[in-house]
């Protein structure tokens, strides 16, 4: 078994559509382990605030077979198919980590976004400290603490207790 985290954001109906794709995440995955929810101003647009977190699960499944079905799960959830990058999201799923693997191909792993936005380090430091990046060799909560760029971001009291 393969241990997946896996970006969450939205900021369309942001708690609708995050606690669905949850669910949805639990149906294929199993149990889930959550970070904390916190809350982001866009990075790439002037749009309304996202509410971003990360998620942990265990799969069998290939790495193909786990980005087909967060296309799913966001389709699903009403993103349009060929949305801009930068653009209000119903849901958007990332797969930031599959174990340690590193990869370009069927998506590109570790994926960058985790040394580059504080709503994706952030919440993969507070639910994974002392694993280490695969390529950086650093942890996450060192990566956290090293982290210099100019995002506000804070955390949100908000609890799933369906998932916990």
């Amino acid at each position: 078994m393969a241990t997946i985290y896996i970006s969450l954001g939205s900021n369309i109906e942001p708690l609708a559509h995050l606690t669905a794709g949850l669910q949805d995440l639990s149906r294929h995955f199993g149990p889930l382990t959550l970070s904390s929810l916190y809350e982001s101003e866009a990075v790439g647009f002037n749009g309304t605030n996202f509410l971003n977190m990360v998620a942990a699960a265990q799969t069998a499944l290939p790495v193909a077979e786990v980005v087909r079905i967060f296309k799913q799960i966001e389709l699903d959830n009403g993103r349009l198919p060929g949305a801009k990058k930068f653009a209000p999201r119903t849901l958007d799923l990332d797969l930031l980590l599959y174990d340690d693997l590193v990869c370009d191909a069927p998506v590109a792993l570790p994926r960058a976004e985790i040394t580059e936005n504080a709503f994706v380090l952030w919440p993969l430091a507070e639910l994974a400290p002392t694993l280490e990046h695969p390529v950086c060799k650093l942890s996450y909560r060192a990566l956290w603490q090293a982290y210099d760029k100019p995002q506000k971001l804070w955390p949100i009291a908000h609890s799933w207790p369906e998932f916990a």
